[in-house]
């Protein structure tokens, strides 16, 4: 075994074994994530449409993206480890909010997109090391005069139904007394539309989201991106909190993707060279929070 690997072992078990972590529920066994692929050979991924670089359809209306270029090596690493040299893999489509159920319910084994992983969401599900860092802020009007969240009082503001930032923004309305209404749609491409046609005066979303909701306007010079960032979000891949094989084995693969090197390569194909059905560069280099985070993996997050 290579001196490198055997680091990124040791520091991955040890995050496994001192991250504070509930118990399974009792019948369950820790491996029932790989068994459950074993028994059926073909293992689930979860997807969201339309969240390039994370993962959408391409023009040949197969599933792609950063995440789902991870889950794709992980999926890799299972077979390996199950030796099932056959094994099958599938995509589910989710939305914002059956990506969870998705995954609480067995139907998907891995959900492989831009899931923030946050304590209230490791009450009910597991999260990998981090594949990505982003803030929150907004996307509005140029020609408007929202530039902060202060110019937000009494607007009409798009959200993603089920993402972190809905109530980011219910809490600051609260707290500034701004008034805000929420317009949560299921899909960030349908409250680009809206803003686009007037419905709601701003969209609020993670900032790797809006410059992809950015890059699919009709005029993107029409629009920026705008306001202090509300905070940092910690994207990891999502599993259930009962399948700690699956979850140590994923965690594994993902460090031995940064120690390899991979990982920074599928990175920059995804976020530095044309994407998308319009060929775009998001031009996006990797943090150095990315960096740092897949030097020293844990699966808490920066906040804790």
């Amino acid at each position: 075994m290579a001196k490198s690997t055997f680091k990124w072992q040791w520091i991955i078990l040890c995050v496994a074994c001192f991250s504070a972590m509930p118990p399974a529920r009792a019948g369950v066994t820790a491996d029932e994530g790989l068994a459950r692929i074993r028994e059926k050979n073909t293992m689930v991924l979860a997807y969201r449409k339309g969240q390039l670089p994370f993962s959408d359809l391409d023009e040949n209306n197969r599933v792609s993206g950063y995440s789902i270029a991870l889950c794709q090596k992980i999926a890799d690493a299972v077979k390996r480890e199950l030796k099932l040299p056959h094994l099958k893999v599938q995509y589910l489509a989710v939305d914002g909010d059956t990506r969870f159920s998705s995954i609480l319910s067995g139907q998907a084994d891995i959900e492989c997109g831009s899931t923030t992983n946050n304590a209230e969401r490791r009450n009910k599900v597991a999260f990998t090391i981090p594949h990505f860092f982003t803030t929150v802020r907004m996307l509005t009007r140029a020609d408007s005069d929202i530039r902060n969240w202060i110019d937000l009082q009494s607007k009409k503001v798009g959200v993603t139904k089920g993402g972190s930032m809905v109530e980011m923004v219910r809490t600051r309305s609260s707290i500034r007394s701004l008034y805000i209404t929420l317009v949560p749609a299921i899909y960030e491409s349908i409250s680009m539309a809206q803003l686009e046609s007037g419905e709601v005066d701003a969209c609020v979303n993670d900032t790797v989201l809006l410059h992809n909701m950015l890059a699919t306007a009709k005029n993107p010079a029409g629009f920026i991106i705008t306001g202090d960032p509300l905070s940092v979000e910690q994207y990891g891949l999502m599993l259930r909190k009962e399948d700690t094989a699956l979850k140590k084995l994923a965690d594994l693969e993902l460090a031995h993707l940064a120690d390899s090197g991979e990982i920074y390569r599928i990175y920059d194909h995804w976020f530095m060279q044309p994407i998308g059905p319009r060929h775009i560069s998001l031009n996006m280099p990797m943090s150095y929070l990315l960096r740092d985070a897949l030097r020293y993996p844990t699966t808490r997050t920066i906040t804790e």
